[in-house]
């Protein structure tokens, strides 16, 4: 998966993925020197690209494939599971 080569591509990991019709929750552990912003730009750029050229459809229809806005919360090792079992849970909801 794209955003998985990516991942390992820059030195992060993802824990927990679950990819919803308009949005992606990712678990990601990354070194913090690095960055969380940086990450996301990677990932989203990067899967952008790969995308738009494999399906050229995708860059008449749509103007962006992914809006520029993110939400980031760093847990603790306590709120790990809680934070696993909420993403795995919303294919359910």
């Amino acid at each position: 998966m794209l955003l998985s080569e990516k991942a390992t591509d820059i030195q992060a990991e993802i824990v927990e993925m679950e990819i919803m019709p308009d949005h992606v929750h990712l678990l990601i552990k990354c070194d913090p020197q690095y960055g969380i912003h940086k990450v996301v730009k990677h990932l989203k750029g990067y899967t952008s690209k790969i995308l738009r050229n494999e399906f050229k459809s995708l860059k008449s229809r749509l103007p962006s494939l992914w809006t520029n806005s993110y939400f980031v919360a760093t847990v603790g090792t306590v709120q790990l599971d809680v934070i696993k079992k909420y993403i795995e849970a919303q294919k359910s909801r």
